[in-house]
């Protein structure tokens, strides 16, 4: 056996079982290993495609994935989505084929294009250690949550291992809980004790199993009302005191509810200036806690009065348990609770329709659909103007239902973000919400949706334009040539993939939407929406405070 079938082999023993990628001469005899070995391999379009699908898998799934890519240009072409899951602390593993020639046409500095971006740079360097340090790359992805670039150099490829070096192959211990610090839980409780509106944010650290059911036991003994940074989005679904996403995308009762709150908890959330609306969402005299299993998280992007190193499940369930006295009402009282019954959807927040017989109002469009598609479903959702629509219109199930790659901020991956999060939950009807200008940059991976049978839905705000720009520079009287665009017959390009398709001009071309709702759901469905775009979105000017 040669090192590159064994590193396939040992990948796949060591708890990997989804492999994405773009297949070229370098990886080619790993990738048919991996595959050899049991894991499922999906072959995208673009290496681009390939890095962000797996990222999606992995964050919707709770398993590590694998892509597989080329040496060189493979690896270039897969930057931006490594880019985003290094940011987003994805564990993931990037199998890169390797030069070491410098005079090849293929030689880059792999482990410099790994570094640049925040991940960590791993190699295979003979043919008795292969085994190991292919393993040891999934084992340092699942322990320390990174996204780790494991380079397989061409030479050491074709050599032979020993005899019995795959016994060494396992799956590594899961990541262990970080035992909360005693006195910080102490001053938590005090903090909550004391607090009489009580809120908690909760984050990408509290999607963890167990950690919605610890946060509610504790909310509840406090009277705390529960919100979520976006990636988090879903986490408290259901619940009757959940304010659902905190920040750009909050609702105008949600932002003055978390702005009233005298102390402000985030749970496995670094309460940034997204989620924070940079500081405005916290009361001059609130109490800002941050609890996290990282001590380098805490006050990293504000300042906080108590910092708690802890595991969220495990520090809320340490809280109740140090908590004296009975339950308190907080922030629950019967007027909030009636103003959240009432009020907290954006949707039934009233609006001035502006749509025509030409374009359709975003927000019109996002409440029609939120109406007309399954409740069972899985959202992607791409970066641009248009992308607070779908993510506050449109409701998801859980946190497992709502996939946001949004660290890196690139549009073009919302596409490929949904194929992931559809692979990782088949049983729900996936929807990717992307803009005209993510939606063409991407098109390539509609062939990838058509080509594995995902009843997906696309929906492309089509507003011609890079509408975040046209909005942002327009009302200072720039010129906008370089961001605007001819019409394009998005539709036309779905049915050249095999998708159905339909333009949606007005909420009656939703009709047929529902038709294939309602029908076999045998080929995806692509909904080229000409929205209206007389007006930059809410959110819009709160996102450009930070540029």
């Amino acid at each position: 056996m040669n090192v590159a079938e064994a590193v396939g082999r040992a990948l796949c023993a060591a708890g990997v079982g989804q492999v994405f990628g773009v297949v070229g001469s370098g990886n080619f005899h790993v990738t048919n290993a991996m595959v050899a070995a049991g894991a499922r391999f999906v072959a995208a379009r673009h290496e681009g495609g390939a890095a962000t699908m797996a990222d999606a898998y992995a964050r919707t799934s709770g398993t590590v994935a694998v892509v597989s890519v080329h040496q060189g240009p493979g690896l270039t072409n897969a930057m931006t989505g490594i880019a985003e899951a290094a940011k987003s602390r994805t564990p993931l593993v990037v199998l890169a084929a390797e030069v070491t020639e410098p005079r090849s046409n293929f030689h880059v500095d792999q482990e410099a294009l790994a570094h640049a971006v925040g991940a960590v740079s791993v190699r295979v360097t003979s043919a008795e250690s292969a085994v190991e340090q292919a393993c040891a790359a999934v084992r340092l992805a699942v322990q320390e949550r990174r996204t780790v670039l494991l380079n397989l150099p061409l030479p050491v490829q074709a050599l032979d291992v020993p005899d019995g070096a795959l016994a060494q192959a396992a799956p590594p211990p899961e990541r262990a809980a970080v035992e909360p610090d005693a006195d910080g839980v102490r001053a938590l409780a005090d903090l909550l004790g004391r607090s009489r509106r009580p809120v908690f944010v909760a984050g990408r650290g509290a999607r963890g199993p167990g950690s919605r059911e610890a946060l509610e036991a504790l909310a509840e003994r406090y009277g705390a009302l529960l919100a979520t940074s976006a990636v988090a989005h879903g986490l408290f679904h259901g619940n009757p005191w959940s304010l659902g996403i905190s920040g750009g995308f909050a609702s105008p009762l949600a932002a003055e509810l978390i702005q009233g709150a005298d102390l402000i908890v985030g749970w496995g959330c670094a309460l940034n200036m997204w989620t924070m609306r940079h500081g405005r969402l916290i009361g001059a005299d609130a109490t800002v806690v941050q609890v996290d299993d990282e001590p380098s998280a805490l006050g990293a992007h504000r300042p906080v009065h108590l910092g708690v190193t802890g595991d969220v499940r495990l520090t809320a369930r340490e809280v109740v348990e140090a908590s004296v006295g009975g339950e308190r009402e907080g922030y629950r009282t019967p007027e909030v609770g009636a103003a959240l019954t009432a009020r907290l959807r954006r949707r039934d927040v009233p609006h001035e329709d502006t749509s025509t017989r030409e374009r359709i109002d975003p927000r019109t469009l996002s409440a029609a659909l939120d109406d007309i598609l399954p409740a069972e479903r899985v959202l992607g959702v791409d970066s641009g103007n248009f992308m607070g629509y779908p993510s506050a219109y449109l409701s998801v199930p859980d946190e497992k239902g709502f996939c946001f790659t949004q660290a890196f901020q690139s549009i073009g991956l919302g596409l490929a973000t949904t194929i992931g999060a559809a692979l990782a939950q088949r049983d729900r009807l996936p929807v990717a919400a992307l803009g005209d200008g993510g939606a063409l940059m991407s098109a390539v991976e509609l062939d990838t949706v058509r080509r594995l049978g995902l009843p997906m839905v696309v929906v492309v705000y089509d507003d011609e334009a890079y509408g975040a720009e046209v909005h942002h520079f327009g009302p200072e009287g720039h010129p906008l040539d370089t961001v605007r665009f001819p019409p394009t017959d998005i539709a036309a390009i779905g049915r050249g993939y095999g998708f159905e398709a339909v333009t949606v001009r007005t909420r009656a071309d939703l009709k047929a939407v529902a038709d294939w709702v309602a029908g076999p759901r045998s080929t995806p469905l692509l909904v080229d929406a000409k929205v209206a775009a007389d007006r930059g979105s809410w959110w819009l000017e709160e996102a450009f405070r930070g540029h």
